[in-house]
C-alpha cells in the first residue's frame, strides 16, 4: 500500500561498495584532532587540505585525515605554511625535487630546536638562581 505516510528508506541502509573510503566531515576533524573549524578551512584556503564536497559540506578522506597529522606535527615542530606545503607535497610522493629540500628544512629546523632548547636551559638555570638567592635573603 502506497500513501503519503509511507516512510522513504533511511539513507543509512544504502549499500556501499566495500572498497569505498569512509568520508568524515569538518565537524569530526575537528574534533578528533583538537583543532577549530576555521583552522581546518584556513588550511584548505592556503591548498593544505583538498576535501571533496558534498553541496556545501566539506567530506575529507582517510589521506586528507593523514595530511592534517602531519601538517599539525609540523605546525607543532615550527615549520612555516610553505615549509608544511612541501612537506605535504613531498609525502605525498607528488613532488620529488622538494623531498631533498624537505630533509634540508628539517636538519635546519633540528638546528634551531637546538639552539632554542639551550637558551631556554640557560633561561632556566639564571632563573634557579634567582630562585635561589631569593630564598636566601
Amino acid at each position: 500500500m502506497t500513501g503519503a505516510h509511507e516512510l522513504p528508506a533511511p539513507q543509512t541502509l544504502r549499500s556501499r561498495p566495500l572498497d569505498a573510503e569512509r568520508l568524515h566531515t569538518i565537524g569530526e576533524l575537528s574534533r578528533d584532532f583538537g583543532t577549530t573549524l576555521r583552522a581546518l578551512r584556513f588550511y584548505e584556503d592556503k591548498g593544505l587540505l583538498n576535501p571533496k564536497r558534498d553541496g556545501t559540506r566539506r567530506l575529507y578522506s582517510d589521506a586528507d585525515r593523514t595530511r592534517l597529522a602531519l601538517i599539525l606535527k609540523g605546525k607543532r615542530l615550527g615549520f612555516t605554511l610553505s615549509e608544511l606545503l612541501s612537506l605535504v607535497g613531498a609525502k605525498d610522493g607528488k613532488d620529488r625535487a622538494s623531498l631533498a629540500l624537505t630533509r634540508d628544512r628539517c636538519v635546519n629546523q633540528i638546528t634551531i630546536l637546538e639552539r632554542q632548547r639551550g637558551e631556554i636551559d640557560e633561561a632556566i638555570g639564571e632563573l634557579k638562581g634567582m630562585l635561589h638567592e631569593l630564598s636566601i635573603s
